[in-house]
């Protein structure tokens, strides 16, 4: 077990690239403003929206994941999320790539006793 204790703490390339160029952009504006330097300081301000990007494709590539913990069996960091071509339930990210939402599990049907033979779905 991990200093965490077994839950997903969400590492992935997605994750860790979009946070290294995040970084980089507040350092890199951060020395803009030292430096007094407008040209640096709006380099550092044009590289967070990169980053943003960078991640979201990264994402819908795979190398991101959904929402929700994965099975341990995925956890690893550089594990591909082998659904990620469908879409990700409840994910901005897939909907704003025009994924389509996947459709839920079945959970089974059955029939309310005060209704007769209409069908209510579970779940």
């Amino acid at each position: 077990m991990s200093a965490h204790g077994d839950h997903d703490m969400g590492h992935t390339v997605a994750g860790w690239t979009g946070t290294a160029l995040g970084l980089l952009s507040s350092l890199v504006a951060g020395a803009g403003l030292v430096l007094a330097s407008a040209p640096v300081l709006w380099t550092g301000v044009a590289l967070a929206p990169a980053a943003a990007l960078t991640t979201w494709v990264l994402h819908l590539s795979g190398r991101g994941k959904p929402t929700g913990p994965r099975p341990p069996h995925l956890r690893h960091w550089r594990t591909r999320d082998p659904h990620a071509r469908h879409g990700h339930p409840d994910c901005l990210g897939c909907r704003l790539a025009g994924r389509p939402r996947p459709a839920p599990a079945a959970t089974g049907t059955t029939t309310h006793p005060a209704a007769g033979s209409v069908p209510v779905r579970l779940g």
